[in-house]
C-alpha cells in the first residue's frame, strides 16, 4: 500500500461494505434457521414416494444446507472485512500522527507519485543561523527515524490489505457453485492458515532423504492441526503438486530413502498418513483451477513409477492416502477408472494375480490393516467412506462388452467373484496374514448399497435407495445365493453384508411372499396380489426385486456369522414391530391398507417375519454344528451388542433403513406410538440375549432350533400386543393370538424352505 493511498484514505465505501455484510449475516441467520426448522424438518417427515424419495428429499436437504454454508461464508467474509477495516483505520491514524509530529520538527513527507515517499528536512538559512539551535537545520537522525516509522506503518497496512485479499479470493475460489463452508473467527486466523500451508508445502517439497526429524515433526503437527481447514488444505496441496505429494509419502516412510525418519519417527507414520489423507480429501473438494489440475495429474501418474523405487506406482501410493476422509466423488470415480485399467494391465484382464508383495517392497500403509501394496485395498477403504462414488464404481464395467468379450464384467463381479486376491500381511510387525482387502471390499459394498458410510447407521437425511444401489444389492444376493462360500469362507465380511441386508428388509420380506412383481398382462389376480404386497410392505425409493429362493439362500449364509446374524435378526424384529404399529394405526387411510382385514395383515407380517428368522436360525445352527468353530453364545453376545448401538432407541437404520415409510400419510399415531411398542419388545430381546450369552451351557442342535422358534413367537406376540394396546384397541388379545400362531408357522416354513432350496448346504436338525 502506498503513502498517498493510506494518508488520504476515505473509508466510507469500506464502512458501507462492513455494514452491508453485517446485515446480510443477520438475514442469512434467519434464513438458515427457517430452512432447518421448516424446510428440512418438513422434508424429513414427508411421505416421499418413488423418485421423490431419492431426489426431492435429498435436494431439499442440500438446499437447506446451502443456507447454512451461505451464513458461514458470509460470517467469515464479514469478520475479515471488519478486521481489515479496523486495522487500516488504525494505520491511517498512525500515519497522520507521524506526519504531524514530523511537521513539528520541520520535516516534510512528499509523495513521489510512484507509490514511494520521501522525508525531507528544512534548509532555510535563517533557521541555520539561529544561535539557540532549536530551529536550526533538521537532524538527519530525525529524517531517518520518521522515514522508518512511516515505512513500518505502510508495511503493516500492506500486509493487512494483501492477506485480506488473498484470503477472500481463496474463499471465493473454493466452489464454482454454492457456498464454501470455510469458517474463521477473524482475518488473522485465515491468514495464518494460508501462511502455514505455504511453509509446510515448502518443507514437503524437499527430497525425503533431506527432511530432518524436526521438519518431519513440524509437517506432521501442522497437518494434524489444519487437515479440515479448506483454505489450508487447498493451498498446501496445490503448492505441493501431485507428483511431489506422492513422492513425499512414498519417500518419508521408506527406510531405504529416509532411514533417520524410520528410526526416529516410525511410530508417528500412521498419524502422518491419516492427517495427510484428510488434508488431501478436504483439498479435493475445492474447485480451484490448481486443485482441478492436481486431481488430473494424480490420475495421470497412476501407472507411473513414483520416487526412488521403480516398482512403486502412483496408484499404490495414492490409494493408501485415500483410506480416510471424504474425497470428491468425481475425483474418486475418475481415479477408480484409472486404477482398474491398471489392474487389467497387471493381471491380464484378471486372469492372474497382481500386486503380490515381495520382502523387499516397502510398506505404503502405516495405519491398521495390510501393508498397502495392493492398491485396491486402500481405494476400497476410501470408497467405504464415500457412498455415491462407491455405487458408481461397483456398477461400472471392469471388462466392457466388445469384440473380444461377449459379456461385460462389472467391477462388483470381478472383485467379489473372480479376482485372484494377492496374499497380504499386516502392516504391524507381527507378520500375520491380513484380510484387509476383502474386508474393505465388504465395507465399500455397504456404503455403495446403503447410501451412508460403512460402520454408521442411516439418518433422517439419508436418501431412499436409488436404482444403482438396488441393482448392486440384487447382485450381492444373487452372487451369495449362487455360491455361499463367497461369504462363509470370508466370515469377516459378514458384518457389512448383514448390515446391508438389515437395510433392505422391506424388500426381503416382499420376496418371502413369493408373489411375482411382474404379472402377465391381463392377470388381474396377479396384479392385485402384487398391489397388496406393496401396501403390506410399503417402500420409499426404488424397491429391490428378489427371487425368494435366492433371498433365502442369501440369508442362510449371512446367518452363519454372529455379527451378520445379529444385524438381520435385530433388524427384522424391529421392522416387524414397526410394521405392526403401522398397520394397526386406526388413522391409516384405506387406500394404504393391503385390504380391510387387519387380521390378515397382522398374520402375514408375523408369518413372513418368522420365515426370515427361521432361515437365519438355520444358518446359526449350521455354524454351531459345522466346522466354523462358532459358539451359540457368540450369536447371543452379538445380538446383545445392538443394545449399546441403539442406546435405547429404535432408529432409522435398525431393520428399517431408508426405504421404510414409518407413519401413515394422515396422522403420526396415537400418543407417540411410533417406535415405542417396538422398543419394549427389543428390550426383552436384548435382555434374553444378554442372559444367554453369559450361560456357558451349550444346547443340542434340535433343542436350540426349538428355543429359537419359541423366542420368535414370544417377541412377535409382544410386538403385536404392545402396538394394539398403545392404540387402545379392544381386541388386543386377538391380535396377540394372530401374531403368535402365524409367527410359529412362518419360522417352521423358513427352515423347511431352506432345506428345500439348499439341501446341499444344510445339516439335518
Amino acid at each position: 500500500m502506498d503513502f498517498n493511498t493510506l494518508y488520504h484514505a476515505n473509508f466510507k465505501l469500506l464502512d458501507d461494505a462492513v455494514s452491508d455484510w453485517s446485515t446480510l449475516v443477520k438475514h442469512l441467520a434467519d434464513l438458515k434457521k427457517d430452512a432447518e426448522d421448516h424446510l428440512h424438518k418438513a422434508a424429513v417427515k414427508a411421505d416421499w414416494a418413488g423418485v421423490n424419495a431419492q431426489v426431492s428429499k435429498q435436494f431439499v436437504g442440500k438446499t437447506a444446507g446451502e443456507f447454512g454454508d451461505a451464513h458461514t461464508q458470509a460470517t467469515t467474509i464479514y469478520r475479515i472485512l471488519l478486521d481489515t477495516r479496523d486495522e487500516l483505520k488504525l494505520y491511517h491514524r498512525q500515519l497522520t500522527d507521524a506526519v504531524s509530529r514530523g511537521q513539528k520538527k520541520n520535516l516534510t513527507v512528499i509523495d513521489r507519485g510512484d507509490g514511494a515517499f520521501q522525508v525531507m528536512g528544512s534548509t532555510r538559512p535563517d533557521w541555520a543561523s539561529d544561535p539557540s539551535g532549536k530551529t536550526g537545520a533538521t537532524d538527519q537522525k530525525d529524517v531517518d527515524a520518521l522515514r522508518d516509522e512511516i515505512q513500518g506503518i505502510l508495511s503493516k497496512a500492506t500486509e493487512s490489505d494483501s492477506t485480506a485479499r488473498d484470503v477472500l479470493v481463496a474463499i471465493a475460489d473454493q466452489t464454482r457453485t454454492g457456498f464454501s463452508d470455510a469458517h474463521y473467527k477473524d482475518r488473522d486466523t485465515a491468514a495464518a492458515a494460508v501462511k502455514e500451508a505455504d511453509e509446510l508445502a515448502k518443507l514437503a517439497r524437499k527430497d525425503p532423504d533431506d527432511l530432518t526429524v524436526e521438519e518431519f515433526d513440524r509437517v506432521n503437527a501442522g497437518l494434524k492441526k489444519y487437515h479440515d481447514d479448506p483454505l489450508f488444505a487447498e493451498r498446501f496441496t496445490a503448492r505441493l503438486g501431485a507428483k511431489r505429494t506422492l513422492e513425499f509419502w512414498a519417500g518419508v516412510t521408506d527406510p531405504m530413502v529416509a532411514p533417520d525418519l524410520t528410526r526416529e519417527r516410525r511410530e508417528q507414520f500412521d498419524e502422518l498418513q491419516k492427517s495427510l489423507g484428510l488434508t488431501l480429501a478436504t483439498a479435493s473438494r475445492s474447485d480451484t483451477p490448481s486443485m482441478t489440475r492436481w486431481k488430473q495429474d494424480v490420475i495421470e501418474l497412476g501407472d507411473r513409477p513414483i520416487g526412488h523405487r521403480a516398482d512403486v506406482l502412483g496408484v499404490q501410493v495414492m490409494s493408501n492416502l485415500m483410506r480416510v476422509g471424504d474425497y470428491d466423488d468425481a475425483f474418486l470415480t475418475a481415479y477408480g477408472k484409472r486404477l482398474m485399467a491398471t489392474e487389467r494391465k497387471f493381471t491380464h484382464d484378471g486372469a492372474h494375480t497382481g500386486w503380490q508383495q515381495l520382502p523387499t517392497n516397502p510398506y505404503l500403509n502405516r495405519m491398521s490393516g495390510d501393508t498397502g501394496w495392493d492398491p485396491l485395498s486402500g481405494y476400497l477403504k476410501g470408497l467405504s467412506n464415500n457412498p455415491a462414488a462407491a455405487t458408481d464404481f461397483f456398477n461400472d464395467d471392469f471388462i466392457p462388452k466388445d469384440g473380444d468379450h461377449k459379456h461385460a464384467v462389472s467391477n462388483f463381479k470381478y472383485l467379489f467373484e473372480d479376482r485372484h486376491w494377492p496374499q497380504a500381511i499386516k502392516s504391524d510387525i507381527s507378520g500375520d496374514w491380513s484380510h484387509d482387502g476383502r474386508n474393505n471390499l465388504a465395507a465399500a459394498l455397504e456404503a455403495a448399497t446403503t447410501g451412508h458410510p460403512a460402520g454408521e447407521l442411516p439418518t433422517d437425511d439419508t436418501p431412499a435407495h436409488n436404482a444403482g444401489q438396488v441393482k448392486l444389492f440384487e447382485s450381492i444376493v444373487s452372487s451369495i445365493s449362487d455360491d455361499n462360500a463367497r461369504l462363509t469362507d470370508h466370515g469377516y465380511m459378514a458384518d457389512s453384508i448383514g448390515q446391508i441386508a438389515s437395510e433392505y428388509l422391506p424388500d426381503i420380506d416382499r420376496a418371502t411372499t413369493d408373489v411375482d412383481p411382474h404379472p402377465d398382462k391381463g392377470d388381474a389376480d396377479g396384479q392385485a396380489a402384487w398391489d397388496r404386497v406393496q401396501k403390506l410392505y410399503p417402500v420409499q425409493g426404488t424397491g429391490a426385486e428378489l427371487d425368494r429362493r435366492e433371498a433365502t439362500r442369501f440369508l442362510f449364509a449371512v446367518g452363519q456369522d454372529p455379527k451378520g446374524y445379529a444385524a438381520v435378526e435385530v433388524g427384522q424384529k424391529a421392522y416387524m414391530g414397526r410394521l405392526m404399529e403401522y398397520h394397526l394405526n386406526p388413522d391409516l387411510p384405506a387406500e394404504q391398507r393391503p385390504n380391510q382385514d387387519v387380521e390378515l395383515a397382522i398374520r402375514d407380517i408375523a408369518r413372513h417375519s418368522g420365515q426370515v428368522s427361521g432361515t437365519l436360525a438355520m444358518g446359526r445352527n449350521e455354524a454351531v454344528a459345522g466346522p466354523a468353530d462358532a459358539k451359540d453364545k457368540d450369536f447371543d453376545h452379538s445380538v446383545a451388542q445392538w443394545k449399546n448401538l441403539l442406546s435405547g432407541t429404535v432408529g432409522t437404520g435398525v431393520g428399517v433403513g431408508t426405504s421404510f415409510i414409518a407413519s401413515p400419510a394422515v396422522g403420526a399415531g396415537v400418543g407417540g406410538v411410533a417406535g415405542t411398542a417396538t422398543s419394549m419388545m427389543l428390550e426383552e430381546l436384548f435382555k434374553d440375549a444378554e442372559g444367554s450369552a453369559k450361560d456357558d451351557a451349550g444346547t443340542e442342535m434340535g433343542k436350540n432350533w426349538q428355543l429359537g422358534n419359541e423366542n420368535n413367537i414370544k417377541y412377535t406376540r409382544k410386538a403385536a400386543y404392545n402396538a394394539a394396546r398403545a392404540y387402545h384397541l379392544s381386541n388386543t388379545g386377538d391380535v396377540s393370538t394372530w401374531a403368535e400362531d402365524s409367527s410359529s408357522q412362518g419360522f417352521m416354513e423358513g427352515g423347511n424352505y431352506m432345506k428345500q432350496v439348499g439341501p446341499e448346504l444344510v445339516t439335518d436338525i
